[in-house]
């Protein structure tokens, strides 16, 4: 991402963090229970949906190492994926007029697969948004390729960092979406049982490090070892709880994505305009 500088936006954005519980393999039943989940949202207010990682074909390893034709959605050169299971959620968004962001396994003209952001606009057209840049172990490296760069969306005058689950582990990632102007950052995620303390930290600090909301959507359920702990939250650019679902169950967290909360967060906390050029990089070396 290339440095650029961005003022505030001018109208509060209401966003939602989806937690759900998807098929392994099953990308036409995911598709549906993401449009009534998208559906729901919009009842609700949001213009900008997030779910989880990898929802459309479940975030199942051996699943999708055994069907990769069945859980992959494919990608033309231009990004674009025209699968017909995504007709429910391509209709929903149209017709509630919402964006919507939702990880699944894209397959590229290349031969690349990677575990990807779908951005679904409000026309219904859908793009591989963003490839997760951060594999996260064997099981992420031997399925996938990693991303290449990173991404930000631009929604009603905000600009929304891309970030997929373990991408959201490195400082580096969420501070390249700040320095490409991001007010915020998009982390459809997949965090097992066992991870919850991290879980919460790594989001607020991200929200915190930039000054910049986090929007952070989980799945949960599924069968162990793949069972996960929900907690799909928006925290504020101080890295506090706007809203936060619990460790298990469907849930969709809604909140408002405010400029002016923003703009004095910023005004306060001035990290980002005081960061040095060449932080880091000159250092002297003592010896005690």
């Amino acid at each position: 991402m290339t440095q650029t500088t961005a003022g505030a936006p001018a109208a509060v954005l209401p966003v939602a963090a989806v937690q759900a519980e998807p098929e392994p393999g099953n990308v036409t039943g995911n598709a549906g229970s993401a449009a009534r989940l998208v559906a729901r949202a919009a009842d609700e207010g949001a213009r900008v949906v997030v779910l989880p990682e990898l929802f459309l074909p479940a975030y199942h390893p051996p699943t999708l190492a055994d069907d990769p034709a069945g859980t992959d959605v494919a990608a033309d050169h231009d990004g674009r994926v025209a699968d017909a299971r995504l007709d429910p959620l391509r209709a929903v968004a149209r017709d509630r007029r919402v964006v919507v962001v939702l990880g699944a396994a894209v397959r590229h003209p290349d031969g690349r697969r990677t575990c990807s952001a779908l951005v679904v606009d409000r026309a219904g057209r859908v793009d591989a948004g963003y490839a997760k840049q951060h594999l996260w172990g064997p099981d992420e490296n031997a399925l996938f390729t990693p991303g290449r760069s990173g991404a930000t969306l631009l929604v009603d005058g905000w600009r929304l960092g891309l970030g997929v689950c373990y991408d959201g582990c490195f400082p580096e990632h969420g501070r390249a979406a700040a320095a490409d102007g991001a007010h915020g950052y998009l982390c459809p995620s997949g965090y097992l049982v066992g991870s919850e303390h991290r879980r919460d930290l790594y989001y607020r600090a991200r929200a915190l490090d930039n000054t910049m909301y986090v929007v952070f959507a989980n799945a949960a359920g599924g069968a162990p070892p793949w069972r996960f702990n929900g907690g799909a939250a928006v925290y504020d650019p101080e890295g506090r709880v706007l809203g936060r679902a619990g460790d298990s169950g469907e849930a969709v967290v809604v909140a408002r994505l405010d400029p002016a909360e923003l703009h004095r967060v910023r005004d306060a906390h001035r990290m980002l305009a005081d960061r040095l050029p060449e932080q880091g990089r000159v250092r002297t070396r003592l010896t005690g």
